[in-house]
């Protein structure tokens, strides 16, 4: 299936862009995870400036891009509601988030979620330079 819009193809690119850095860093040092956590329990002011900035990008994207027209459009689409649903719960109850994220911060967890990150980022970035979506 092919997605007609431009803007959809556009944050795909910078979507997939983006969890290949991600990917690329969990399995380069896959032991900064565990000590961002660490760091995110001794700066509380940290974890509430991490939850702006993720509710903005969110906000940003569910504003801009609401489309459930075809495949990639949803995909992009639930990015957007999820990076606002965490940043407001970063913002607002960040206690459960955190333990979620370090209930899966070993080094192994984090290699297989980097990997994931790795081949979705993949998938997206191809979507959005080929204008394909049937794969996803």
């Amino acid at each position: 299936m092919m997605t007609g819009s431009v803007l959809t193809l556009q944050l795909a690119q910078v979507l997939g862009l983006y969890l290949i850095l991600i990917g690329l860093a969990g399995l380069s040092a896959p032991q900064r995870w565990r000590a961002l956590l660490d760091d995110f329990d001794r700066a509380p002011g940290l974890v509430l400036l991490a939850g702006v900035v993720t509710f903005a990008i969110g906000a940003a994207l569910v504003l801009t891009h609401s489309s459930l027209t075809d495949p990639l459009a949803t995909l992009v689409t639930l990015f957007g509601w999820g990076a606002l649903i965490k940043g407001a719960l970063l913002i607002a109850v960040p206690g459960p988030l955190l333990r979620i994220g370090r209930a899966v911060s070993s080094a192994t967890a984090t290699r297989i979620w980097a990997i994931a990150a790795i081949v979705l980022g993949l998938l997206l970035g191809v979507a959005g330079l080929t204008g394909r979506a049937g794969f996803l």
